[in-house]
């Protein structure tokens, strides 16, 4: 099995900041997430979706089931399907994110931006 990496890194603006995409393939998502300072992403959860964040710059608040918690540089949270979770930049922060390819799994519990579902079986 031969990996794919992503040939050009494709970026997705978000109003919190933006994703920069590196790998996709049958095995494996790779992206690197960019917050803004003050704003944060949904609270949401992934129903097949597991991911891995490292905070590579900045801190950030991270919501993840019924814990809060800080994240500094080198640190890592691990986030298994179905539960709830949030990153809020404190300042300006870059997060890799690895992952389950499943890309389409989000469920929007409450968003900042009006992007949030209105049940959750959506």
């Amino acid at each position: 099995m031969k990996p794919k990496a992503v040939t050009t890194p494709k970026i997705v603006e978000k109003p919190w900041g933006r994703e920069i995409w590196y790998a996709h393939n049958q095995h494996y998502a790779g992206k690197v997430v960019e917050l803004r300072a003050g704003h944060r992403a949904s609270l949401h959860l992934h129903r097949l979706k597991h991911e891995t964040l490292y905070l590579l710059a900045g801190r950030v608040n991270v919501t993840c089931g019924d814990e809060q918690f800080l994240l500094a540089p080198g640190q890592a949270v691990t986030v298994p399907p179905q539960t709830v979770h949030r990153l809020q930049a404190l300042e300006d922060s870059v997060v890799l994110e690895a992952s389950s390819p499943e890309l389409d799994d989000v469920v929007r519990l409450q968003d900042d931006y009006a992007r949030a579902e209105t049940k959750l079986g959506k």
